[in-house]
This record gives C-alpha cells, structure tokens and sequence, in this order.
C-alpha cells in the first residue's frame, strides 16, 4: 500500500470506532498483565468468564500469592494451558513484589522478564495501561497484515516493524485495537466476509468473497 492508501485505511477504522479499546476486563494494570498472559491460545470471552470471580477477589500480587497455585487453578480451569497459566501467573507475582514494588513497569524489556510474558503480551499492557503507541501482533494482525498488503511479515515481529515504521499519526495508538477487531469480526480466516468490509478497495488479497453466502433452505 502507498502512503495515502494506508492513512485512508485507518481513516476508515477509525471513522467507524473511534475509541477502540481490548475486550478483556480488568480494573488496574497487575489485572491486564494477568488477563493478558491467560489469554494466550484462548478466547478474550473465555477468559473474561474465568476472570470475572477472580479479579472480584484478587486486585493485587500480594493477593495472587496468598491464593496460592492451586486457589488459581480452580479459577482458570476452563481455560486452555491452564496448569502452566496459574505457574507462571503466581511466578509473575511474585518477582512483581520482590522486584517492582509489586507495581507493573513500563518498560518493555522489564515486562518480558516477568514468567508468561513474552513481547506480545508486554505490547498489549504499553498502549492499553500506559498509552504507548505499540503494535501486540497477535493472530489476527499477523493475518490481517499479510492478507491486506498493509504489512507483510514472515514473523510477528516482522510484522511489528513494519507496522511501527508506516501506521502514521494519528491512528498509532489506537491501530493494533482496530486491526484485532476486525481480523476477529470482519477479516476472519477461514472465510473473510469481505462483502461488509470498508477496505475492499484498498486490499490486496486476491480472493476476496464479495458476495453474503446463501443460506440454505431448510425443507418443509
């Protein structure tokens, strides 16, 4: 895409949400991180069922800590990994106590030395909690970047790059939310419903299905 196709593409995104924000619920920035790192091969709905109790319980580190890894598992048990999930959210909170004052940095590199939290994570935690301008390249934006011609990548973190060097002012805080959010409802994978897309014009992917697939009629 050119300079202006691509400024017309988040103009578009942003014309129809212009304050997009993560469907994940949280209350403060140790919950974020918390919701973030489960959410890794699970669904945001999924992990809001799961979390709902807990962050009515558990606001804190210290309070993470004293449930214990058990106390977790019994919170997050439907959600996928969910034994190695509760080790390293217990890990996490502890090394935010013993090194952070139990509060959450603002560094990226700090964040991916917390257990569970790798650059994507951390990503998400900069621009929803601190309001960076970062890029959490997740499945739908790996998708969406290469399937759109916006940022072709081999790698997420291709992705990543590419998207931080061309997504231009003043759509950089909020781009990542709008290309997650329609990756998941609009650009899916297996059947892009391109015929309700705002960006045909501007995409690049070759097979677009343009038209609603029939329904079938059930017999009499």
């Amino acid at each position: 895409m050119t300079n202006d196709q691509i400024f017309e593409f988040f103009r578009r995104l942003a014309e129809d949400n212009p304050e997009p924000e993560t469907e994940l619920e949280y209350g403060n920035a140790y919950q974020l991180v918390v919701a973030v790192a489960l959410s890794a091969q699970a669904t945001d709905v999924g992990v809001n069922k799961a979390t709902r109790k807990l962050f009515a319980e558990v606001t804190t580190p210290e309070q993470m800590v004293a449930l214990g890894e058990d106390g977790l598992k019994e919170h997050i048990k439907t959600i996928g990994l969910f034994n190695s999930k509760a080790k390293n959210v217990i890990l996490l909170s502890q090394r935010l106590i013993d090194h952070y004052g139990s509060e959450v940095p603002d560094d990226r590199d700090e964040l991916v030395t917390l257990p569970g939290v790798g650059r994507k994570t951390a990503n998400v935690v900069l621009n929803c909690w601190f309001k960076q301008e970062t890029f959490a390249v997740d499945t739908h934006i790996f998708r969406m970047g290469n399937r759109t011609g916006l940022a072709k990548g081999k790698t997420p973190e291709a992705v990543e790059k590419k998207l931080d060097k061309w997504v231009p002012q003043p759509f950089r805080l909020h781009a990542h939310h709008w290309l997650i959010l329609h990756g998941r409802y609009i650009c899916k994978a297996r059947a892009p419903e391109c015929w309700r897309c705002q960006l045909t014009d501007l995409c690049s992917f070759r097979k677009k299905v343009l038209e609603a697939p029939k329904r079938r009629e059930r017999p009499s």
